[in-house]
């Protein structure tokens, strides 16, 4: 047999060894078991919805549910206010007003003319603590939402004065690409369209979402966050992508008087604990919490812990007899 005709079955063979391997893989992650039901957390929070408009014509979708202490939900890239299923409930139960809202761009919410930007999606965090009536309010901030809950803080004024405290959940002040290898592989295929057409296939696909997950590999989490994923609007939300890259607050972070928890996954590959790390450093008096063993959808994977810091900041008031 010619050299070519060797090389040529050698790489079939190798290609064949790898989908398989893949196959393996995905129906290892479609197999385990499911702390929820897909039916449950693919369902989004039940509560009255409102709708913020902004002075550039972009209308935010709100959910509030509740009385209570106000405790104010942000999502991350390619979610909405579905994140929060289980949290809420959870919350609710405990006697907390619980606020969600999807991202400009996400979910119900538009994009005006100001487009998407950290300046534009920061000022709409206090647009919404507004329109709720947010006072002494708890800020639950996970991944983009974290990145820019700390722009509003620092940047916006009247969103500290109406927070007594702040969670900052799998996210990072800036620079993403930083001591992050799968940051490095995905973003560029995020931008250049080719992952969203990788994940199409549903082998690939349960393979790139189980990478948000720590130790556990949950398929309902997985699919719901694919389902996201795949809905989403890529192209207009590259510049916030962008921004994760070329933006970076770290050395403002002392500036942050807002009694924080910083709360991180061990596992965490999107969000490495590093960037935890220096946000709890960094932040006068915060409080790094680790969670073991979890990845980077805390909202499913550690409801728990969530609920223990939120109680932390803001407990809720024994009844009276």
């Amino acid at each position: 047999m010619r050299p070519g005709l060797v090389i040529g079955a050698a790489a079939v063979a190798a290609g064949a060894v790898a989908v398989g391997a893949a196959r393996r893989q995905a129906h290892a992650i479609a197999t385990s078991p499911d702390p929820y039901p897909y039916e449950r957390i693919s369902q989004e929070p039940q509560g009255e919805t409102s709708f913020v408009e902004r002075p550039d014509g972009t209308r935010i979708r709100v959910v509030t549910a509740g009385t209570g202490p106000t405790i104010v939900l942000a999502h991350g890239i390619y979610m909405s206010v579905i994140e929060w299923t289980v949290l809420w409930d959870l919350l609710l139960e405990r006697g907390y007003r619980v606020v969600a809202f999807d991202q400009r761009g996400h979910g119900q919410s538009t994009i005006g003319t100001d487009g998407i930007t950290t300046a534009s999606m920061s000022g709409d965090y206090l647009a919404v603590l507004e329109h709720v009536d947010a006072q002494d309010a708890v800020l639950l901030a996970h991944s983009m939402g974290g990145f820019l809950a700390i722009a509003a803080v620092l940047d916006v004024p009247g969103v500290a004065e109406r927070l007594r405290g702040l969670i900052l959940m799998s996210t990072f002040s800036g620079d993403v690409l930083r001591g992050a290898p799968q940051n490095k592989a995905q973003i560029p295929l995020i931008k250049s369209g080719a992952l969203q057409k990788l994940v199409s296939n549903d082998t690939i696909g349960t393979i790139f979402g189980a990478s948000i997950c720590g130790d556990e590999k949950s398929p309902a989490m997985v699919q719901v966050f694919l389902d996201t994923f795949r809905a989403a609007d890529h192209r207009s939300l590259l510049p916030i992508l962008e921004a994760f890259i070329a933006e970076d607050r770290g050395d403002r972070l002392h500036e942050i008087t807002v009694p924080t928890i910083v709360l991180c996954g061990t596992k965490d590959q999107t969000t490495p604990l590093w960037q935890s790390e220096r946000l709890a450093e960094s932040i006068p008096g915060a409080q790094g919490w680790w969670v073991p063993r979890a990845g980077h959808m805390l909202n499913w994977e550690a409801t728990a812990a969530i609920v223990e810091a939120i109680s932390d900041l803001s407990p809720v008031p024994s009844p009276t007899r």
